[in-house]
């Protein structure tokens, strides 16, 4: 990063947006808009991802939407449960927003499996702030 470039700003931007996303996504589950909740628990993730490695690499995080390959560029400390999360969270990105792939996810989102996902989304995000 150019040494005009605050670090710390740029980590607290994604930290601060990704706990937003994380208070929308809780907001979306309870009013029962499951598949929406899902999708903006990826970006919650992804952005926070994205703080550990401006943190780790002091450079801007990669555009990309693929949490596994954020939490490698970080060397983030994962066992294959969470890789398979990582893998399974960065799905819903896809699938919430792609019209081919939308009426199945949304059928696939129930509460259950909603609060099932939030729950593991939650575990990793505990993790990562332990990095930060």
């Amino acid at each position: 990063m150019g040494s005009n470039i605050n670090l710390e700003k740029v980590i607290n931007h994604w930290i601060d947006t990704s706990n937003e996303d994380f208070d929308t996504m809780i907001k979306l589950y309870e009013s029962k808009s499951y598949h929406w909740s899902l999708f903006l628990g990826h970006i919650s993730t992804e952005k926070l991802l994205k703080a550990l490695y401006v943190k780790r690499n002091q450079e801007h995080a990669p555009f990309t939407h693929n949490l596994y390959r954020l939490a490698e560029k970080t060397n983030l400390d994962m066992n294959h449960e969470i890789e398979d999360w990582l893998d399974q969270i960065t799905v819903f990105n896809l699938n919430a927003r792609y019209d081919d792939y939308k009426r199945e996810f949304y059928n696939l989102c129930t509460e259950n499996y909603c609060k099932e996902w939030i729950g593991k989304i939650e575990i990793i995000r505990e993790r990562i702030f332990k990095m930060l």
